[in-house]
């Protein structure tokens, strides 16, 4: 690519933002000879996904997992624990670890590729022109052949909310709230289910802490295939939470003194429900950092909740200004994030790239997690699709009795006509590694269900269960099987039978779960 200098700017590219996109893209400009700067206004790089979200959140889910002992249940009982009494210093200083090796990386890519970062708060004041209030003092105003918007988002903050740091939190607060440590709570009520709220809600339900998710939708997960959130909603009332949805709340209130280690949270439903809690997080949604950007004053269209609007090579209204990532809105993914990033960046100095994904894989870290890519059975349904359904069980593989986990289901979908894979869901151990094989089968040419049928897969894997499902739906289209009983229903069958054998004949029911 030839990049397009000119030496009236500073800069080919400034960039706002240090999160994945923005690093990605100041990294891919920096690769093709570009002059590059990353303005960011925190004291340290990575944004809110290596700071305050995805990794933050994933690494404590490992150190939930661990400390739990709650991938060994399968074997040792549902009151195995590894450490009986679990604290938020045990959590934390995991965490703490993981952020800092991956700041170090992040912070040598961008040195090794000769962008420059600066410490500072940015104002766009022109096409070419951006003001930094600079953290140790001073103004500096830059200038850009092309800005990159990268800002990310920030955890939504209604004013009738009393958020106070202790009780009632946000995801950025929820383990340290700026000056200290927070202890984990008791009891908490999180309101809100969406991919924060409930990966949230189920790290605490695995470590035995009493749970009320609260959600105004009747379904919060609905993109997800119905049977898998099925499923993941009965693993989730099996660690004794309470799952209310469709019902939004009335008020929130502190009950006591404030900063009282014996507050408590009131949560009022709309239903006249009421809920008392050590704790509440608030994940009623999240907005993007753009008010403050003075991108309104240079012509930058953006949607009333401050998204920004781009086209398909992530230009604004404005020709010299791009956006990328959760600045622009959904997908909103790190993955997404970082790729949106390279190609933003890479059309802002004379390229013209396109996004070339087929489709774009999800992941819920919940526990247990959660992945997808493609479409899932009620949209093929909705679409008139003549499909097959393909399933496996974990609990059907060697590896699945190995690592324990009884409750691991994989689901495939292929359209009848051409045996093409059209869709992969996939719950259990695992999800969002082994879903990266199904991607790659769907992005082929041919029929996928052929491929995993003639393929050879590691024994013991639960990369196995790909040909088992694809097995499972060859029967169905040669009429040698009928079609299976629900996959949630398969799958706490199997959970029950498995009780059976290791409890010596006492049957547990986890939870209050309805399988009709």
């Amino acid at each position: 690519m030839t990049v397009k200098i000119n030496k009236e700017y500073d800069y080919d590219l400034l960039v706002i933002g240090s999160g994945p996109a923005g690093q990605k893209g100041a990294i891919a400009a920096a690769d093709e000879g570009a002059r590059v700067a990353i303005v960011e206004k925190n004291p340290l790089t990575g944004g809110v996904c290596l700071n305050t979200g995805t990794i933050p959140s994933k690494s404590l889910r490992e150190a939930v997992l661990f400390l739990s002992g709650y991938r060994q249940r399968g074997y040792y009982g549902d009151n195995f624990r590894l450490k009986e009494r679990v604290k938020t210093g045990d959590l934390v200083s995991r965490t703490n670890h993981v952020i800092q090796l991956e700041r170090e990386v992040i912070d040598s890519q961008l040195s090794h590729h000769g962008v420059k970062t600066i410490n500072g708060t940015a104002t766009v004041v022109g096409p070419h022109h951006v003001k930094v209030e600079l953290a140790d003092g001073g103004t500096q105003r830059l200038t850009a052949s092309s800005i990159l918007i990268a800002v990310g988002t920030k955890p939504r903050r209604p004013v009738d909310v009393p958020f106070d740091s202790m009780n009632i939190l946000d995801s950025d607060g929820l383990f340290h709230n700026g000056t200290d440590v927070v202890p984990l709570p008791d009891s908490i009520a999180v309101l809100g289910s969406g991919v924060i709220g409930i990966e949230y809600a189920s790290m605490f339900g695995a470590l035995d802490i009493p749970v009320v998710l609260v959600d105004p939708r009747e379904n919060p997960i609905s993109f997800v295939d119905g049977e898998i959130s099925r499923i993941l909603f009965d693993r989730l009332s099996s660690l004794g939470m309470e799952l209310v949805f469709g019902d939004d709340y009335s008020a929130i209130s502190i009950i006591g003194q404030r900063d009282n280690p014996d507050a408590r949270v009131r949560l009022q439903l709309n239903s006249g429900r009421e809920y008392t809690s050590d704790s509440l997080l608030f994940a009623l949604g999240r907005e993007p950092l753009t008010r403050r950007l003075g991108l309104e004053r240079v012509g930058v269209e953006m949607d009333r909740r401050g998204y920004i609007t781009v086209d398909e090579s992530y230009r604004s209204t404005v020709p010299s200004i791009f956006a990328a990532g959760d600045v622009i809105g959904f997908p909103s993914l790190a993955s997404t994030s970082a790729d949106q990033g390279r190609i933003a960046a890479l059309n802002a100095i004379g390229g013209t790239l396109r996004w070339v994904a087929r489709s774009l894989p999800f992941a819920i870290y919940t526990i247990p997690e959660i992945s997808m890519i493609g479409s899932t059975e009620e949209e093929l349904i909705a679409d008139k699709v003549d499909y097959v359904k393909g399933t496996a069980l974990w609990r059907h593989t060697a590896r699945g009795k190995i690592i324990g986990d009884l409750s691991g289901a994989i689901k495939l979908l292929f359209t009848r006509e051409d045996r093409r894979l059209v869709g992969v869901h996939i719950i259990g151990d695992g999800a969002a590694e082994l879903l990266h094989i199904g991607q790659a089968v769907m992005d082929m040419e041919g029929p996928g269900l052929d491929y995993f049928l003639r393929t050879v897969f590691n024994y013991p894997t639960l990369g196995e269960t790909y040909k088992m499902a694809a097995f499972n739906a060859a029967r169905k289209l040669e009429g040698r099987v009928e079609e299976d009983k629900p996959l949630c229903e398969q799958v706490l069958h199997g959970e029950l039978h498995e009780n059976f054998i290791r409890l010596s004949g006492e049957v547990r029911l986890p939870g209050d779960i309805n399988i009709t």
